[in-house]
Parts: structure tokens; sequence; C-alpha cells
């Protein structure tokens, strides 16, 4: 797998089902994160167990990333048309609904690769060729900033993507770092012993 906080995301045009439900042959992630922070999600395949709890939790936090700035992209290996498919299909009976954000369509499991999240079996709970549930941070200037990748039976907290998205935006607006269990109101932390010796006095204990 690769590591790929601190380097430009790397870019894919692929088919794609956009948010208000268009499929087009040729959507580009460059384009369309320009100057905006993004979430690139994988997930192992359409109309399976796990996957459509965390696509429907996405897309309830989705009024949140808009008001934050932030383009949330969904890929895995099926085609287009299954993520249409998937759409179309009402949430009880186990589709995912018209879900507010786009599904990218990796075919040839390119974008996978390029993301180190390809698996490849062995003692990995997944079968070999999916895309494992790896979500990805990126900045405005297209930066990766955070990289979680689970287990194929371990579902995401999608209140955790908003957290680092806030971490991030606290960071870049006040310079300060984010100490453990960070949250949205919370004081940060100054890059200095001193600063790391005021904050931890206050709140050592609460850690």
């Amino acid at each position: 797998m690769s590591i790929l906080v601190g380097k430009k995301a790397p870019d894919f045009t692929v088919p794609a089902v956009l948010a208000d439900g268009q499929i087009v042959d040729s959507f580009n992630l460059a384009e369309t994160i320009k100057g905006k922070y993004a979430i690139v999600f994988f997930y192992p395949l359409d109309f399976t167990f796990v996957c459509p709890s965390e696509i429907i939790a996405m897309s309830h936090r989705m009024d949140k990333f808009r008001e934050m700035g932030v383009e949330v992209i969904g890929v895995s290996i099926d085609s287009h048309f299954t993520h249409n498919a998937w759409r179309n299909t009402p949430v009880e009976q186990g589709g995912i609904g018209a879900v507010e954000y786009t599904l990218a369509a990796d075919m040839d499991h390119a974008i996978a690769k390029a993301y180190g999240i390809e698996s490849e079996g062995g003692d990995s709970y997944y079968p070999a060729g999916v895309a494992m549930r790896a979500s990805f941070v990126i900045d405005q200037k297209g930066i990766v900033r955070s990289q979680v990748v689970n287990d194929e039976p371990i579902g995401r907290n999608m209140d955790e993507l908003v957290r680092v998205v806030d971490a991030l935006q606290f960071f870049e607006e006040h310079g300060q770092v984010c100490p453990a269990g960070w949250n949205k109101g919370d004081k940060g932390m100054t890059t200095s012993p001193e600063g790391v010796a005021s904050y931890l006095a206050e709140n050592s204990k609460s850690l």
C-alpha cells in the first residue's frame, strides 16, 4: 500500500454518475476539485453489505461537507451503469437511493492501483482485486492530508472525516496543531515547548 499523505492526489478521468443522477463518460478529479477541499473514498463493490451503510452515511453528511467547501467522490471497480442501478434501487431493497455526490467507475482498477489500495487478497478479508475501504482527505492545493484504510468488515465513521477536515481547516486558519481527540471549538496547540506545556497543563487529564 502506498502512503500518499503529503503528496499530490493521483488524478483520474473515468465514467461516473454525478450527484444529480447524470451519467458522464469523462469525470475528471483535478478539474472537479480545483481550489476546493475533497474527500475521495473507496469501497469494495456495489450491491454488497457494509458498503451501502457507508455510502448512505456519507450522503447524510453532504450538507455539512458543502458548508465546509468539500467535494466528495466515491469510487469502486463497478461500472457507472451499476452505480446508476444501485442509486435507482430503493434503500428498503438494499439500494443506496439518490446519494448527493459523484460515484466514479474504476473499471480497469487504475485508480485503486494509483492510490495503492487495490486488495491483493491473502490474509486480508477482501477478495483480490477490489478497492479497500480507504478514505483520502485532500486540501485546496490537491495534496493528500489524511489517509485511512480499514479491512473489509470494518465500516467507517463518516463523522471522523468531518472532524479531520475541521482539523485541517483549523490548522490552516490558526497555525495551531490539533491534539488527540480535538473537535471543532476546542483549543489548539502552539508548536513550541511552551505551547505543549501550556496545553498539557490544562488538558492532559481529559485526554
